[in-house]
């Protein structure tokens, strides 16, 4: 199989289910920063520990199935083999998000994203996933978008920035105050 088709060429893309759509479809945006989101957890995987490490890839996953979802034609239906983003994902954010924060000391400041490498990773990867967030909100405003996703997206901004938080602490390393002076 080419990499390269040519069909894009004119600046449009196929969406799952055959139609094709200009590449500045908002529905492209959209899958595209869950794409860079992707790839920001990647770039964090790197100098994560192998047990944070698969925590990462399994969000890895998760953000694919996303992607897929939104990758869909308005009016067509996904295919039965097309995995499903499970309720369970937000639960087990949720709970690791509550095992971390009972490990952290108490926030009592703002704190710049930074620290350790891996944790200004993470805050990276936070800020991308809030912008995707951000995206799908209004996509979803006058296109069918299923809630799940956009849940899915808050939590995981949260649970970015509680790892980060974790990261520095791991490392022996504090978390970077704001200077508001």
């Amino acid at each position: 199989m080419k990499i390269y088709t040519k069909t894009g060429d004119d600046g449009s893309t196929s969406l799952l289910g055959g139609s094709r759509v200009a590449k500045s479809d908002p529905r492209i945006e959209c899958y595209g920063t869950v794409d860079e989101l992707n790839a920001s957890i990647g770039f964090a995987v790197v100098t994560a520990d192998p047990a944070t490490a698969a925590l990462l890839r399994q969000i890895q996953n998760e953000l694919f199935i996303i992607g897929s979802h939104l990758a869909v034609a308005e009016g067509s239906t996904p295919s039965a083999t097309m995995p499903a983003l499970e309720e369970s994902a937000i639960g087990r954010m949720e709970m690791q998000i509550d095992t971390a924060t009972a490990q952290l000391p108490p926030l009592r400041n703002f704190i710049l994203p930074g620290g350790t490498e891996l944790a200004a990773r993470l805050h990276l990867a936070r800020t991308i996933c809030r912008r995707a967030e951000r995206l799908i909100v209004g996509f979803a405003e006058d296109r069918p978008v299923a809630a799940i996703i956009i849940t899915y997206l808050n939590r995981l901004g949260d649970w970015l920035f509680v790892q980060a938080r974790l990261a520095n602490l791991t490392a022996g390393e504090g978390d970077v105050i704001w200077d508001h002076r």
